[in-house]
């Protein structure tokens, strides 16, 4: 089947989502948009691209589709079964960087490393040592994947544990921890991903406020995390009443997005 003729009818199946359904064979070609509309006769094989088509309309998110992801101008393996990064999570990485140009820290921990891409991005351009928690099996497989590929597999040392029960003292901790509130209506393809890396509580914030306090008994001097952005007042109260001055930071969407939290020990 023609590449015209493929379009057509996938287009069909939902005329909403044409950009998508584009985007689709871009990817399974390995050809730019230019060149698809530049070959509308070039035969491809419409079973393989029709199937990718159905499971997108489905729920089944890009990036589980073709097992990949850019973070930071980086690429990255993902699957599913572990969060896919956003874009918005970037304003936290700037932050870390920022922080690690004019501080030294003895052990810096990350809560919850997903698909690894926090710490990777840090000991790639910070050299940093780096400890990294989760609980989800599947994403310590997958960000040793991702440090494997990155170079960066003797600098991070990611362990599958909850963060309360993490052995050691950390005096820089960051974290992008599951914010969302529990009936929160999410999209189809969000809700494909894990759940538990999602939900944070009937509030959203009750796992954040857990950090705050592990990072209060840590005696940690610096506590940055991304939180979702409705939440900064209660964060704020949170942070305050455990002894933390923080400064909170928007996305580039215009939404409050991550905080940045300084010990007032120190």
């Amino acid at each position: 089947m023609s590449i015209h003729q493929a379009l057509k009818q996938a287009y069909t199946k939902d005329p909403t989502h044409k950009e998508y359904i584009l985007f689709i064979l871009c990817e399974l070609l390995q050809k730019d948009k230019a060149w698809i509309f530049l070959n509308p006769d070039f035969q491809i094989d419409e079973k393989i691209f029709f199937d990718y088509v159905d499971k997108f309309l489905h729920g089944e998110p890009f990036e589980y589709l073709f097992q990949k992801t850019q973070f930071y101008g980086l690429d990255f393996f993902v699957e599913k079964g572990v969060l896919i990064p956003r874009f918005d999570s970037e304003v936290l990485l700037e932050k870390c960087l920022e922080i690690l140009e004019h501080h030294t820290f003895k052990n810096i921990l990350e809560i919850g490393f997903g698909s690894g891409i926090l710490s990777i991005c840090l000991a790639k351009l910070k050299k940093n040592h780096i400890h990294a928690c989760d609980i989800n099996k599947k994403a310590l497989e997958l960000a040793k994947k991702n440090a494997d590929f990155h170079g960066v597999s003797n600098k991070i040392d990611f362990q599958l544990c909850d963060f309360k029960n993490i052995q050691g003292n950390f005096d820089f901790i960051f974290s992008n921890p599951p914010y969302i509130k529990n009936d929160y209506p999410l999209d189809k393809w969000v809700q494909n991903e894990p759940h538990n890396a999602l939900f944070g509580g009937d509030n959203g914030w009750e796992i954040l406020h857990e950090i705050i306090l592990f990072a209060k008994n840590q005696n940690a001097k610096v506590l940055a995390c991304e939180f979702g952005y409705d939440q900064k007042t209660i964060l704020q109260k949170l942070l305050e009443e455990n002894g933390f001055k923080a400064s909170f930071y928007k996305d580039y969407s215009g939404f409050d997005r991550a905080f940045v939290a300084w010990n007032l020990k120190y």
